[in-house]
């Protein structure tokens, strides 16, 4: 534990300070979200378009494209947490229905064989099967959570768990601490989703 620690200290001093923001505004982001602030979605725009020019700059064109995804659907969830639902003025916290299942079903099983194919057929991936797995649940988690459903907690740690491991592996052990740190903040997530969610059901009008 100690060796894993000093070498994440060690790739924190050597990286660049545009990682280092991404890696801050991520985390911003993520607690901001946890209170169920809007504001979450400014951060996770300005680091996602920080990672994407790190990304850039280390020619991982596969992981850019993820990063794209994440974009827009980070403006989605902006507009749709502002504006979809006029009277309310935000969308409310729900679960999801069997409609929403199917759709987060596609999402995660499409997006993993179209990544798989890709990553098999294109590049010199020595990981393809995690590398599609991590992206494609991320993927769905992230529709979850710019619907406002509290089950985005739940795909998202499907995603980190599999991720932690999978960095761990490549040597990228600041994007490591940064997941592990992401998973407890998603459970944490989650249990504050749910009292909010309970809290809103008593105020909305009959």
């Amino acid at each position: 534990m100690t060796e894993i620690i000093d070498k994440i200290w060690s790739a924190f001093q050597e990286t660049s300070w545009l990682e280092r923001a991404a890696v801050v505004f991520g985390i911003i982001q993520v607690l901001l979200s946890r209170k169920n602030k809007i504001s979450n979605y400014f951060f996770g725009i300005l680091s996602i378009i920080l990672t994407i020019s790190v990304l850039y700059a280390a020619r991982l064109y596969a992981e850019i494209l993820l990063n794209i995804y994440y974009l827009i659907m980070s403006f989605y969830g902006l507009w749709y947490w502002k504006y979809r639902n006029v009277e309310l003025r935000e969308a409310p916290i729900t679960r999801c229905d069997s409609r929403d299942w199917k759709i987060v079903g596609a999402i995660a099983i499409g997006g993993y064989l179209v990544l798989f194919f890709l990553l098999t057929s294109f590049t010199d991936s020595d990981v393809p099967m995690l590398d599609a797995i991590v992206s494609s649940t991320a993927w769905a988690g992230m529709w979850l959570l710019a619907k406002r459903k509290i089950e985005n907690w739940i795909l998202l740690n499907v995603s980190n768990l599999i991720a932690i491991p999978l960095l761990i592996y490549k040597e990228l052990y600041l994007f490591a601490a940064l997941t592990i740190f992401l998973f407890v903040v998603a459970i944490s997530g989650y249990l504050k989703w749910k009292k909010m969610m309970a809290a809103q059901h008593t105020t909305m009008p009959c």
